[in-house]
């Protein structure tokens, strides 16, 4: 590695880091380097060059984020599978030499997934994840059931990972493991129907989470009343304004979705006073909270409650992997709560399989969830500098939702561009998804696209989001819209959100 590959230019400005960065990522295009080769540790290679360390690491980050490398958690890093015809599509956004060499007519990738929710896995230490299941199999099998609101030691590391990363001061007694974000929902709504005379009514923010209010009509038979939210999240005044007042509210905070306000303090605050005042619960869906990417985290509401009026649901989908399927219920102090979840939890057992609650259980204990979120909100960051890059400065398509989270919405003039932009990415093999889709009211809200970024590496996503400007910008032609990047040089004008 000390060869041709890598020479140092010690008496040249450009920065070591850049440097390392392109002698590796020359290596790899030409074929020196291939698919699946390992590359020196980063304190290895450091030594080798009499560099410093901190330059390799940052070089190794780059090239793991563009594609060109794989990093896991525990394992030698080693060089990525490239489809060697995407190539070209990153060099425009990554600055990577061109691929002059790569045969013409290579057929056209497979769908590129830009649909939101989907998380990357890529930073998870596969050594700890193996570590954990083989810790969790090593337990005798139980022969009773499985306790109805979780595992004793999945609940303790829930309450002591919220306590660290969110602030929720609760004890594994407040805690219901659930299978995932869904499964709270429903078991929620038939709670609250247990304890509502009449039909329960559920306040929900409109753009809001769809599959949210698909579960909540279809349990209890909750009706849903929709409630127009503005650049920090739900307006809690038109929520106040409903007569006669819900008997619920479900909003998320941290993150609005899909739109991605931040809900004030001030606003948290309101929120908390209507729910006292008229006897409502209050359902915090957390979504997002842990991926902050400007500003810091304001407190969760739970946090803030003092009347028992808060329900906290969390999950790990998108912290670890849908896969998992595993979340999780923070109950207030709430007694007639408690006993109606209880109940349910009588009849409905957890459908969490116990050895998977043990096995999430060590991987928390381990230290390895905590350090897998460091490494994956580093490389959010990092995707959402591109699509900012890619996406900003479009006339008529301003960008939204990119203060935090997993995705960023691209605001549109109407529903039939939107429909009109999917339809052709559609047919380009990338799916995102339609704004339309989160109206709480069928044909109304905002019109655009959400679009997520984390689970592509920067190669695919890169060709994905030149993809996606060029069919906006097609779109929008009609319109008489304006690329206001000329030159190659990104004008940043006036957009929402990020």
């Amino acid at each position: 590695m000390d060869g041709p590959l890598l020479v140092i230019d010690r008496d040249g400005t450009r920065p070591v880091g850049e440097q390392l960065v392109a002698g590796l990522r020359r290596g790899i295009l030409d074929g020196t380097l291939r698919p699946g080769d390992p590359v020196p540790s980063t304190r290895a290679l450091a030594a080798e060059l009499g560099v410093a360390r901190s330059s390799v690491v940052a070089a190794y980050d780059q090239l793991a984020g563009e594609g060109y490398l794989e990093l896991r958690q525990g394992a030698s890093t080693r060089v990525a599978q490239l489809e060697r015809g995407r190539i070209r599509a990153a060099t425009a956004a990554t600055g990577a030499p061109t691929d002059a060499a790569a045969p013409a007519g290579i057929e056209r990738a497979p769908l590129v997934d830009l649909r939101p929710g989907i998380p990357s896995t890529a930073r998870l230490d596969e050594r700890a994840w193996r570590a954990a299941w083989r810790d969790a199999a090593r337990a005798g099998v139980p022969g009773t059931p499985a306790p109805p609101f979780g595992s004793p030691r999945l609940r303790a590391e829930i309450a002591d990972h919220l306590r660290q990363a969110r602030g929720v001061a609760c004890s594994p007694d407040d805690i219901v493991v659930t299978a995932g974000t869904s499964d709270a929902i429903a078991l929620l709504a038939s709670a609250i129907d247990a304890i509502v005379e009449g039909t329960p009514r559920v306040a929900v923010e409109h753009p809001g989470y769809p599959s949210a209010r698909r579960v909540l009509a279809r349990r209890g038979a909750v009706r849903t009343v929709p409630v127009a939210v503005d650049d920090d999240g739900i307006d809690v005044a038109a929520l106040a304004a409903i007569r006669p007042a819900p008997h619920a509210a479900m909003v998320t905070p941290s993150h609005q979705y899909p739109l991605g306000g931040r809900l004030p303090v001030a606003a948290r605050l309101a929120l908390l006073d209507w729910a006292e005042a008229s006897g409502a619960l209050v359902i915090e869906d957390d979504y997002d909270s842990e991926f902050r990417h400007l500003g810091a985290p304001l407190p969760a509401l739970a946090s803030l409650d003092r009347g028992g009026r808060v329900v906290l649901v969390g999950s790990f989908s998108k912290v670890l992997t849908p896969w998992v399927r595993l979340g999780y219920l923070v109950l207030p102090a709430n007694p007639g709560l408690r006993a109606a979840v209880a109940a349910v939890r009588d009849d409905e057992t957890c459908p969490v399989p116990g050895i998977a609650q043990e096995a999430i259980a060590a991987l928390l204990a381990s230290g390895a969830v905590r350090r897998h979120i460091a490494a994956a909100r580093r490389d959010y960051a990092h995707r959402r500098r591109l699509v900012l890059e890619v996406l900003s400065g479009i006339e008529q398509a301003p960008l939204a939702g990119l203060d935090g989270g997993l995705h960023a919405v691209v605001h549109l003039p109407d529903h039939a561009a939107a429909a009109a932009v999917v339809a052709r990415l559609e047919a380009d093999g990338i799916a995102v998804a339609a704004l339309g889709e989160y109206s709480a009211v069928p044909g109304a809200g905002p019109a655009g696209i959400v679009l997520g970024y984390a689970a592509p590496g920067d190669t695919r996503l890169a060709e994905a989001l030149d993809a996606v400007r060029r069919v906006v910008l097609a779109t929008l032609a009609g319109d008489g819209s304006r690329d206001t990047r000329a030159g190659g040089e990104l004008e940043r004008g006036p957009r929402t959100g990020g």
